[in-house]
């Protein structure tokens, strides 16, 4: 059996390299799409709060270039200074893109169970607490 870190990489590879591929067709990539679902989730988002909720998942250097291309590719606006807010028509592109990631999604879930899927989340986010408490 290979170690977990072994897999982690593996799956992490695998979800950027399909969803960046899945998604090219719309100008996005994996962080892009995350990006953009930040700023759906969040009324007012700010840079700073894309940067506080995806800094696991990317540099701060990636993230400002990830904003500001969702800002010349007419996803985003910036309705005041520091603030970020999805277009209308980046909502409406948004609608359809997430339709394709729910595809994608079920792809990847097919044959785990709800309560598998929880399990490996539960454990996975108990082992990064051990590691990221624990003092070196």
């Amino acid at each position: 059996m290979k170690p977990i870190g072994y897999w982690l990489n593996r799956a992490d590879h695998a979800f950027t390299t399909h969803m960046d591929t899945m998604l090219a067709e719309f100008g996005l990539t994996r962080i892009t799409w995350q990006v953009l679902n930040v700023v759906a989730d969040t009324p007012e988002a700010t840079d700073t709060d894309i940067h506080t909720v995806l800094a696991a998942n990317a540099a701060r250097a990636t993230l400002d270039a990830v904003i500001a291309t969702t800002l010349t590719g007419d996803w985003t606006t910036r309705p005041g200074p520091g603030r970020i807010a999805l277009t209308d028509d980046g909502r409406r592109r948004l609608a359809v893109v997430t339709d394709r990631v729910a595809a994608f999604r079920a792809q990847s879930m097919h044959g785990i169970t709800e309560d598998e899927y929880r399990t490996a989340v539960s454990v996975l986010e108990r082992m990064t607490l051990n590691v990221e408490t624990t003092a070196v």
